[in-house]
């Protein structure tokens, strides 16, 4: 995978935004203001991504490519490798997963906006 491919998959989901809060090389996906994948611009060796407690769990321990979130709370965030140790269709499968439970913590009023692009 490389990362101009998973810019734009990250891009195409609806009311995603882009930004750099932390430094020049932190890029964050955004919805609704609420992060939902954060990747290493210049290494793009990992990504940061939001994942329901249990099934984070069973995650880390089929894959060695995914870990407790680097710098986030260990329970939501798993750390997911770009060393081809975890499928590009996993990756993405869980980019989904991401996005979903951000989208869907959000109130309802924003999410209905966001559906509407």
């Amino acid at each position: 995978m490389t990362i101009t491919f998973f810019r734009e998959y990250c891009l195409s989901k609806s009311g995603t935004s882009e930004e750099t809060p932390f430094d020049e090389n932190t890029l964050c996906f955004k919805v609704g203001g609420k992060i939902f994948a954060i990747i290493d611009i210049e290494l793009f060796e990992s990504v940061n991504l939001k994942c329901d407690p249990e099934r984070a769990a069973e995650l880390r321990e089929k894959y060695l490519g995914i870990v407790p979130g680097y710098h986030m709370n260990k329970k939501h965030w798993n750390t997911v490798m770009f060393d081809g140790s975890v499928s590009d269709k996993l990756i993405l499968e869980l980019v989904d997963h991401s996005y979903d439970l951000i989208l869907n913590s959000l109130p309802k009023k924003i999410r209905e906006s966001i559906h509407t692009l």
